[in-house]
């Protein structure tokens, strides 16, 4: 809870910063929020490590291959960091990058789960053949 508390202080403080500074010039202000950006990114996967437990926890107790397991996690790394950089693209008056990076993330996690809708398919075919 005390680390949110930094985060959200270390937020309030960065955007006051931002306000004084985008008078004299945006690009200090873009700068500002990407640092703080990374910052609060850093801060947020020491939340990640009970989570990344859990979730090991599960695979072990369902039996998934890890493999299937990674792309998940890296899909959802994948949607995280997309969605902040996006942002970002349009604070700083580029939302056309950020709308452009959305698509291309969203291509790419259709490209990671190809080994898993691969194995479903697998499965079907499996099940078709029994009946």
């Amino acid at each position: 809870m005390e680390l949110f508390l930094k985060v959200t202080a270390g937020i309030l403080l960065s955007l006051v910063f931002i306000l004084v500074i985008a008078k004299s010039g945006k690009d200090y202000s873009v700068a500002i929020v990407i640092v703080t950006c990374c910052l609060i990114a850093s801060a947020a996967f020491s939340f990640l490590e009970p989570v990344l437990d859990f979730t090991k926890e599960l695979r072990v107790i369902s039996n998934l291959d890890n493999e299937m397991f990674l792309v998940v996690l890296k899909a959802i790394g994948i949607t995280l960091l997309t969605e902040i950089i996006a942002n970002i693209c349009a604070d700083s008056g580029n939302a056309a990058f950020g709308k452009l990076l959305q698509i291309f993330s969203g291509i790419v996690i259709l490209w990671l789960s190809l080994p898993m809708f691969s194995s479903l398919l697998d499965l079907v075919k499996d099940i078709l053949v029994k009946i």
